[in-house]
């Protein structure tokens, strides 16, 4: 049997040889871990995909808002109602009883010039007497199209929620088959903040359904901050309108970074989701200006909102 001192220096040998070999195996493990940690966060980065409305365009032929989005960089584009064509008159983007192969042009031509449609406009209210012909001409056009959602909202004096969620049921598998998601909005009345959507949501429990965000119509029709309203929603949220708001010096919505929404609060709920996400920005306008009276200047109002939304991103995701 060893001594008092041999053994304290055998146990204190061991016990260096046991430290050494558990910080050799975590040096080998950490980078493995490391490497895993950064796999998990990158699978649940949220796939923003900013694009511009042919809406702030309205003023202007249809082919000068697609050709002018374009030339402000962007990848993809939201189609608007309608447009000022030839003779002054307002002509729908798609009417609503338009064949599909009338959406299928025109996503072709957005495709030719470099432009992947994302969104379109349904046009009716889900509780009017014509929703469920509407909804189910506007899918068919949508999926012909290639395009992921059809935008609706409710009017702003309320909405009739029963009606909504059987509606809706019946819609969302008709929906899922046609590859196409129906999204709704915040538009003031009962259905004026995402927490109120949502609820309709999570009841009518279809992934053919889901909410789209516009924090700029919350802090307007509702006077409400929208941070606190996204974090109730944020589980449904799919796709956002974008467009900003401010109360002081003028009542007024405005492009993204011009008001007093503050969008990194606004989208970091979101920004670890997983999911592909549409940013479409509806409004582009500067606050108390008047409105650009020629193509060129919405154009460059457009580039700039589409920059100050991809350093926001930037900024999250880093």
């Amino acid at each position: 049997m060893p001594s008092a001192p041999n053994l304290c220096f055998e146990l204190n040998r061991r016990s260096l040889l046991q430290l050494g070999t558990g910080l050799a195996s975590l040096a080998l493990a950490s980078p493995n871990q490391a490497a895993k940690d950064e796999s998990v966060k990158k699978s649940k980065t949220t796939k923003f995909q900013i694009a511009c409305m042919t809406l702030p365009y309205a003023p202007f032929p249809l082919d000068r808002a697609l050709t002018g989005i374009k030339s402000a960089s962007y990848r993809y584009v939201a189609w608007g109602t309608s447009h000022r064509e030839a003779g002054g008159k307002q002509i729908p983007v798609v009417a609503a009883d338009a064949p599909p192969e009338k959406a299928k042009e025109l996503a072709n031509k957005c495709r030719d010039l470099g432009l992947e449609p994302l969104l379109m406009f349904s046009g009716i209210y889900p509780e009017d007497s014509k929703a469920m012909e509407v909804f189910k001409s506007r899918i068919r056009q949508a999926a012909a199209a290639g395009m992921p959602e059809v935008l609706t909202f409710g009017h702003t004096k309320g909405s009739n929620r029963k009606v909504w969620v059987e509606r809706f049921k019946e819609l969302g598998p008709i929906a899922r088959d046609h590859g196409v998601r129906i999204v709704v909005k915040q538009h003031g009345g009962e259905t004026g903040t995402g927490a109120a959507c949502a609820e309709i949501i999570r009841e009518v429990a279809d992934e053919g359904i889901k909410v789209n965000y516009d924090a700029g119509n919350v802090l307007d029709y509702l006077h409400l901050d929208p941070i606190p309203d996204i974090k109730k929603c944020a589980d449904v949220v799919y796709s956002f309108c974008i467009k900003d708001h401010r109360r002081f010096p003028k009542d007024e919505d405005c492009g993204p970074g011009l008001g007093e929404i503050d969008h990194y609060k606004l989208l970091h709920p979101v920004a670890f989701t997983g999911r592909t996400m549409p940013l479409c920005c509806e409004n582009i306008f500067a606050p108390l200006v008047p409105r650009p009276d020629k193509p060129e200047g919405v154009d460059a109002l457009a580039r700039r909102a589409r920059e100050f939304l991809e350093t926001v991103i930037q900024g999250l995701l880093a």
